[in-house]
């Protein structure tokens, strides 16, 4: 099975790197972009008897930083890459 976890800052946490993406954007001309929020995605092929309780534990235990990020897990169908 394949699986894509998507880990983003939670609202309201400080994202610099969000903040450098925006600014650049500005700074190239683009015009009406009010926030940029960055994030990362993870994608693992896992067995298909890995549950969500299991997939949840990657996450809150190594995957995310439960005090400052949130996770979403997506089942995926077809190939990753």
């Amino acid at each position: 099975m394949k699986v894509r976890i998507l880990v983003r800052l939670k609202p309201g946490v400080l994202d610099p790197e969000g903040r450098a993406v925006h600014h650049a954007l500005d700074g190239l001309g683009f015009e009406g972009i009010e926030d940029v929020r960055m994030g990362r995605m993870i994608e693992m092929e896992v067995a298909d008897s890995t549950n969500d309780e299991t997939l949840a534990a990657m996450c809150e235990q190594l995957l995310a930083n439960m005090v400052i990020e949130d996770y979403a897990i997506e089942r995926v169908e077809g190939e990753l890459g």
